[in-house]
């Protein structure tokens, strides 16, 4: 067995050196969905790795830049890294404790937008890459790093960049942007991720907002219009009405479920965390519980826009409303098999006039529970988390990983410094200290062991 003490004691002393690269990375705005900061922040990436000994290279898409970066290693075993640069808008500021680009330490965590999804994975695994060069000179195997600045917004070039890049991302694993510990602090190994469709849908029915008294009665109304044709999609027992909908969906195995029941309950855990009164259904047990939370597919209401929100009273008939939805995908259903399903709801239910724009997406991708590199991440995980891994067959989130799963037909395995109170997306988003060093830990040992196989 490895001796890991002078890696882990350079993690402990280096860690407010570490922590400090974080805060400066969270405090330059990275907001994809509102092109805030987004080539700065590439820029800056880039000179972390080259900071390293990384060779970085800024490769241009469609959208945001891409950071491709790569440092030779003892082995010739190449283990590609993904983690993204972008962020969530940080809206609404009120509700922030501090503001959320100043990161602030408080009570043994760090508080920031982003600092959890995703900038304080990277940083993390950046202290270990720091911490394997100070004691052994040089690193284990090859390193590769893949940023992208579009994950928050669908990564809608990323799997065209990649199929483009199968030889400059060649690789023989990969970790992915996120993982961590559940509300046990017992580090998860999820196995794959759900894929998405995300669309807009908006109506117009007129060419301007009209008075409601001259028009409620006569004229179409937008806000309505939109509303019913929303209210086509699915039946109240959340069964989707889109032809053909569930034909490619594959059920879960029994190995699946198998390792679904011997996570431990998360009914009660949900309900006091998130304040729920009820679930859509009545579970017999909690394994059905989780086996809908992963492999049943959604229709999910993100967001509706229509006429006025204001304070007081406007009688407004409104001309135009819009709405974001967005179907949560599993094996073996794609975007676009969906996009074409809804096309062919709406105007079967007497809706062609709403129009759908496609926002991003991906399909679903999972990888094998016995693959070789997952035993090996979740062996190392014991000594740097106090507890092993348990494997999850899939997450109810999406990402990009279809073009890593599929395409580059890597293992892709999670870890992290995630957990259940880090609030990403939301206010006061934040990372604790004490994880971000059992995240680093593993990493290093990763690295290491990776390098010996």
């Amino acid at each position: 067995m490895t001796d890991f003490t002078a890696v882990d004691k350079y993690l402990k002393s280096n860690l407010t050196t570490s922590l400090n690269e974080l805060k400066t990375l969270c405090a330059q705005p990275s907001v994809a969905a509102q092109n805030l900061g987004m080539v700065e922040t590439a820029q800056m990436v880039k000179r972390m790795l080259e900071a390293r000994g990384f060779i970085a290279e800024l490769h241009k898409t469609p959208g945001n830049p891409v950071v491709i970066a790569k440092r030779k290693g003892k082995s010739d075993k190449t283990l590609l890294i993904y983690n993204h640069y972008d962020v969530q808008p940080a809206e609404p500021f009120d509700l922030w404790t501090s503001p959320p680009f100043e990161p602030e330490e408080r009570d043994g965590k760090v508080f920031g937008r982003g600092i959890s999804d995703d900038k304080g994975h990277f940083t993390s695994r950046l202290l270990a890459i720091d911490a394997l060069l100070d004691v052994y000179g040089e690193l284990p195997c090859n390193v590769k790093f893949i940023l992208e600045g579009e994950e928050e917004i669908g990564s809608v070039h990323l799997p065209d960049f990649v199929e483009i890049n199968q030889d400059l991302l060649k690789a023989d694993a990969c970790i992915w942007e996120f993982g961590g510990v559940d509300h046990r602090d017992i580090p998860m190994q999820y196995l794959g991720l759900r894929g998405i469709c995300y669309v807009e849908l908006s109506v117009q029915t007129a060419s301007m907002d009209v008075h409601s008294g001259l028009g409620g009665s006569i004229f179409p109304n937008a806000a309505w219009r939109l509303t019913w044709a929303l209210n086509t999609l699915k039946d109240p027992d959340e069964h989707i009405r889109l032809p053909g909908f569930y034909d490619a969906v594959i059920p879960p195995t029994e190995r699946d479920i198998q390792m679904l029941a011997e996570l431990p309950p998360v009914g009660e855990e949900y309900i006091s965390r998130y304040g729920l009164d009820h679930f859509l259904k009545d579970y017999q047990n909690d394994t059905e519980l989780k086996i809908d939370s992963i492999f049943k597919p959604t229709c999910t209401i993100c967001g509706l826009t229509s006429g006025y929100q204001g304070p007081g009273s406007k009688t407004v008939l409104p001309a135009k409303a819009s709405a974001k939805v967005d179907f949560r995908l599993v094996p073996d259903q794609t975007p676009k098999q969906v996009l074409q399903q809804l096309r062919e709801h709406l105007d079967r239910e007497g809706y062609p006039d709403v129009a759908i724009k496609f926002l991003g997406g991906g399909p679903a991708a999972r990888t094998d529970p016995d693959h070789p590199f997952v035993k090996l991440v979740v062996e190392t995980s014991t000594e740097a988390f106090g507890d092993t891994m348990q494997l999850v067959p899939m997450v109810g989130g999406s990402g990009p990983n279809y073009a890593f799963v599929k395409t580059l037909k890597l293992p892709v395995v999670t870890t992290g410094i995630g957990y259940p109170g880090g609030n990403a997306h939301a206010p006061d988003e934040n990372i604790r200290i004490d994880l971000y060093i059992k995240g680093a830990k593993h990493i290093s040992r990763i690295i290491h062991a990776f390098g010996q196989t």
